[in-house]
């Protein structure tokens, strides 16, 4: 899919999304996804400066395990966080859009959230700059090599949806590109990234997420 120039497959791609989201047989994954897509972006729009709140980080985390591994441990320490030092480091994290970095590594100083986690809120927030980071789509990219949730992958990757994005110009942004290639992939449900996974596991119930 990543090479294919064709308009029609990526729209086919990415209007698949949903279905295949619904496909994983995941409890509430449907209802967190249309959540974080529809409802999460606008709560963080409306808000002078932009931030988000507790909770919303702890439902941003639930759908992205859901869409992914679960790590029971890992959400109890996002959860642990105060709602005060939540909401001031992702005003200030996101107060730094669009520098392509800079919000990532910000919130990854809140426990129990990593490049993936942060990648979440930076997208929800900002989606012509950020994607969410996921190593089903990061397997389909050719020359990134082994998945390793770090900042610095993360960069590599980041760039690689932009410039996709771009490539394909009209209303397409990292995170629709990320989007469609994960629908087209069939999500987790089709086994891609799994080993991975497992190894990442240790790590980020260690707090990496």
């Amino acid at each position: 899919m990543w090479t294919s120039d064709d308009p029609a497959a990526w729209r086919m791609a990415l209007k698949a999304y949903p279905r295949v989201i619904e496909a994983q047989g995941v409890n509430r994954l449907s209802e967190l996804d249309r959540w974080y897509r529809e409802e999460l972006p606008p709560l963080i729009a409306a808000r002078h400066p932009a931030q988000v709140t507790l909770d919303e980080l702890v439902r941003a985390t639930e759908w992205k395990m859901k869409r992914g591994v679960w790590r029971q441990r890992n959400l109890l320490l996002v959860r642990s966080n105060p709602p005060d030092v939540v909401e001031r480091t992702s005003r200030d994290a996101l107060s730094r859009v669009p520098d392509p970095l800079a919000p990532i590594r910000a919130l990854a100083k809140l426990a129990g959230v990593g490049p993936a986690t942060a990648s979440a809120i930076a997208s929800a927030a900002a989606p012509d700059v950020y994607p969410f980071f996921d190593e089903v789509v990061a397997n389909q990219i050719p020359g990134l090599g082994s998945v390793d949730f770090s900042v610095s992958y993360y960069a590599r990757y980041a760039t690689a949806l932009r410039e996709r994005a771009r490539q394909l110009g009209g209303e397409w942004t990292p995170t629709t590109v990320e989007r469609a290639l994960w629908g087209f992939s069939g999500g987790k449900a089709s086994g891609q990234g799994s080993d991975h996974e497992r190894r990442e596991s240790a790590r980020e119930n260690a707090g990496q997420a």
